[in-house]
């Protein structure tokens, strides 16, 4: 918990303020508020101090929050501040129109108090360790040359703590396991280590970016991602942009894991023969990093249960991998998958 965090809450009702600070007054944030967009513009850009997190309602009059939003984006100054939209407005066009302006969450009224304080806690963490990446960045620019290396150490070491501090707190929001997600980092450096282009730098780089391949789905409405039957189309649609939402915050950073990890989050749900989402890329079109990684999250998702399935048979799975060769997965990583069978098998197989 960040007790130094300081939160701004846009909302044209004052009660739904009041509510809102209530709820989460034993974090012991900072909070400012607003009820005019145009209000809110100006406080924020005079304030002595930069908020940490917007709460920003969409129905206001004058300026509303899609707009308040945009321009947040549109100014330097601003465009790192996370905004989560708190609205009534719940139609799926609202909800990828929000994300589309630049918000990283959207949380529909009236809301659990457990569900808004557990998700500004996420994004106020999330936030933190993106500064801290910048943070990291910049001091590295900074030192003379004869540290160099040993800050390139360093800051890929913190690079990599990140990245499981992240990790950690998707499985707590998605239907991941820490374990999932250990494995499928096994598995793509593995089809890495076997791969005859890439290197043991790829092989480290696959292993602790990997782990990030659904860090998106933080972004995806809870009800959405815990839903135990099949989505609507709408549903999906906003399933889907758990791969560009995770795209879109990772992609800025300059750092080898983090950019390896854009890539992987963006990619690995791309298909060899262009039926696969985001952005339909067909074959070598795909980075090695997106079709490992695609591989990988396949094979262990189908051999462990999940809320919506139980459990495949090794067999079946395997069955799957290979008559999906050529249309799903890489014709070039089945066939590595099928040489080292058995290496894959007691990977998955790890409780």
């Amino acid at each position: 918990m960040d007790l130094n965090a300081h939160i701004l809450i846009i909302d044209d009702v004052v009660d739904n303020i009041q509510v809102a600070m209530n709820i989460m007054k034993e974090c012991s944030y900072n909070f400012s508020f607003s009820t005019r967009g145009s209000e809110a513009l100006s406080l924020i850009e005079q304030s002595p101090v930069a908020f940490d997190l917007i709460l920003l309602d969409i129905m206001m009059p004058g300026i509303d929050g899609f707009t308040v939003c945009k321009k947040l984006k549109e100014n330097p100054k601003t465009k790192d501040i996370p905004i989560i939209f708190l609205t009534a407005k719940v139609d799926i066009d609202s909800i990828s129109k929000g994300f589309s302006v630049g918000a990283v969450d959207y949380i529909s009224k009236p809301f659990h108090a457990e569900e808004l304080i557990a998700r500004v806690q996420t994004h106020l963490q999330l936030h933190r360790a993106k500064k801290l990446l910048q943070a990291n960045s910049i001091s590295l620019e900074t030192k003379i040359k004869t540290q160099h290396q040993r800050l390139l150490t360093e800051l890929e070491e913190n690079q990599k703590e990140i990245i499981w501090m992240l990790t950690e707190l998707m499985e707590a929001t998605s239907d991941e396991t820490g374990k999932h997600i250990k494995r499928v980092a096994e598995i793509s450096a593995l089809l890495a280590q076997h791969h005859p282009t890439l290197s043991e730098e790829d092989v480290d780089t696959l292993f602790h970016a990997s782990p990030m391949h659904d860090i998106g789905k933080m972004t995806v409405p809870h009800e959405i991602l815990h839903k135990p039957g099949r989505y609507t189309e709408e549903e999906f649609i906003v399933m889907q942009s758990h791969t560009s939402n995770a795209y879109n915050l990772l992609r800025s950073s300059k750092r080898k894991l983090i950019k390896a990890a854009a890539i992987i989050a963006h990619q690995h749900h791309e298909k060899w023969n262009g039926k696969g989402y985001p952005r339909q890329l067909k074959g070598e079109e795909i980075h090695i990093y997106g079709r490992i990684v695609a591989l990988a999250d396949v094979f262990d998702a189908l051999s462990h249960p999940r809320c919506y399935k139980k459990a495949w048979e090794m067999d079946e799975v395997i069955n799957y991998i290979v008559e999906h060769s050529g249309s799903q997965f890489d014709p070039a990583l089945v066939d590595i998958f099928t040489q080292h069978i058995d290496d894959f098998k007691e990977i998955a197989l790890q409780a």
